[in-house]
């Protein structure tokens, strides 16, 4: 594990500094999802109980006290079982989570109902994520009404429940030097990986063949998972946000875009790419091209601390306003054009999001109706776009069914920005003899 015993530790103290007096923190694990029958998807934990413990195993619920005499991590998870862990692997086991996690004191999973009431009884305050599943919900309400049924016997129940999410996100908001080194470590493999699929691709090639190549090197790093369904659009298919068919065959003169990152160790990149299936950009493609990077450059310089969350959109809405007005794209005045929104046909999406454990990450964006200011240890999204429907009849078309995101991961720090995803080539020239070496040495 690149993030250590003693800083989940740090995390756990953290959330109960602001916790007020007499209360109790549940977090549960995420679930186990079937994928068909009798199959499951890859377990990946909640990131807000793997971030408070590291803990990665399913059927598993932290209960955080503060004050509590035999300690203030309560890990519930379960028991060793030497029979199902010739068929699904090691377990922990309470003793293992106290001697390999951190936890205090640790109990089997299935004594939760006999042991949780009465962590809960005489509690003033449960904080938990209610909402998040249903099932559990229920579980902790159970727990309740178990204290409740006792109150003439002088049990007290908790009066108050407080949301977890609003006090834990926001520590998770802000990445500590170690989130930072795996953050900029899941850039780079997966930097590699789309300079992999650049020089594999030429036409004829599978949109999905750019795919495995791409998600080839994340295993082939350690990263065996990716963060979220890899986007491969060639030609009009780059126009669909959330494009994850990926069973396309690429097109002499097309542009393919690819979105990919990989997740390390419960942190996720988030990379886009757009470069010409056959190497070398057409002149529309360069006039389109040239604006989205030019979008991307100027956002970035506004990245630092002081400046608010939606600068940097603000300002890529206008470059990309002014460079389609420029092409002929839009018509009429910039200033009412931006505020009529008439760049939304292009340009539909907001420019970046907040990055971390979720690929979309957690965090306010705004507080106190006031957009949120940006600090060192932010980490977020750089992406702007252009996108042309195949079947606008209101654009010549020699631009019709182009579409182009460049996306980068920035973490803010105390005097601007590190951008850790870089090393992917993003300039016109540089993809041009990126492709062209690639293109050589086939030919070789």
């Amino acid at each position: 594990m690149r993030i250590t015993k003693a800083e989940f530790s740090r995390r756990r103290k953290a959330l109960m500094d602001v916790m007020e007096p007499n209360s109790i923190a549940i977090v549960p694990a995420a679930p186990e999802c079937t994928r068909s029958r009798d199959t499951e998807y890859p377990y990946r934990p909640d990131s807000d109980f793997f971030y408070l413990s590291g803990f990665h195993e399913p059927e598993a619920v932290i209960a955080l006290i503060p004050g509590r005499e035999h300690g203030e991590f309560v890990l519930f998870c379960r028991d060793r079982d030497p029979e199902r862990e010739i068929w699904d692997g090691y377990r922990a086991g309470p003793d293992g989570a106290c001697r390999e996690f951190g936890a205090d004191d640790a109990f089997p999973i299935d004594d939760i109902d006999d042991i949780l009431p009465g962590l809960l009884e005489g509690r003033e305050r449960v904080y938990y994520a209610m909402g998040k599943d249903a099932g559990f919900d229920r579980q902790v309400m159970e727990w309740v009404n178990t204290i409740r049924a006792k109150v003439r016997s002088g049990a007290t129940p908790p009066g108050e429940f407080l949301d977890l999410s609003h006090f834990l996100h926001d520590n998770r908001l802000y990445k500590s030097a170690a989130e930072a080194r795996v953050m900029a470590e899941a850039g780079e493999i997966s930097a590699r990986a789309h300079m992999r699929a650049m020089r594999y691709c030429q036409p004829g090639v599978m949109e999905y063949q750019l795919e495995a190549e791409i998600l080839h090197e994340f295993a082939m790093a350690g990263a065996r998972h990716p963060a979220y369904s890899t986007i491969v659009g060639g030609g009009k298919n780059g126009c669909i946000l959330h494009y994850i068919e990926n069973d396309a065959a690429l097109k002499a003169g097309d542009l393919v875009l690819i979105d990919a990152g990989c997740e390390l160790e419960g942190y996720a990149a988030d990379i886009t790419r757009t470069f010409p299936v056959s190497g070398t950009f057409s002149p529309e493609q360069k006039a389109l091209y040239e604006i989205v990077l030019a979008a991307q450059d100027a956002a970035m310089t506004t990245l630092k601390p002081g400046a608010h969350w939606n600068e940097p959109h603000e300002v890529s809405v206008r470059v990309i306003t002014e460079g389609l007005l420029t092409l002929g794209l839009l018509d009429g005045e910039l200033d009412t054009l931006i505020d009529e929104g008439a760049y939304r046909r292009f340009y539909m999406h907001r420019i970046g999001h907040w990055l971390g454990m979720d690929v979309h990450d957690v965090g306010d964006y705004k507080v106190g109706g006031e957009w949120r200011v940006l600090e060192p240890g932010m980490a977020m999204t750089v992406e702007p776009g252009i996108y042309v429907a195949p079947d606008d009849e209101q654009v010549a078309k020699k631009w019709r069914g182009m579409g182009i995101r460049i996306e980068d991961d920035v973490i803010i720090t105390k005097d601007g920005c590190d951008v850790l995803t870089d090393t992917v080539p993003k300039t016109i020239d540089a993809i041009e003899a990126l492709m062209a070496e690639a293109s050589r040495d086939r030919s070789a």
